[in-house]
């Protein structure tokens, strides 16, 4: 089941759990559509896989199910891998 992450990992913006904003990659590290696409290039500064949209859980199933409270902030202007790995990951 995602962990529904609460917020962008590079500019640390809330992304709730009915967020349409909100980008992941395989292993849920979790973006922002803004930084997602302008920043990133859509794609994993951690491990160089895909952003594409998280889903939505319905509102019905958090009560059992809920979204993670805990947050992963590692902003994106410090990562300085980040560069390399969209200049070189194959879209």
């Amino acid at each position: 089941m995602l962990e529904l992450r609460p917020n962008c990992e590079c500019c640390d913006r809330d992304l709730p759990p009915g967020s349409s904003e909100a980008m992941i990659c395989s292993f849920e590290c979790t973006f922002c559509a803004d930084c997602a696409t302008t920043i990133l290039a859509c794609r994993c500064p951690n491990c160089g896989g895909e952003l594409l949209r998280r889903p939505i859980r319905p509102v019905d199933k958090l009560a059992t199910s809920p979204a993670s409270t805990r947050r992963v902030f590692r902003p994106c202007a410090s990562n300085s891998r980040l560069a390399g790995l969209v200049a070189t990951t194959p879209a």
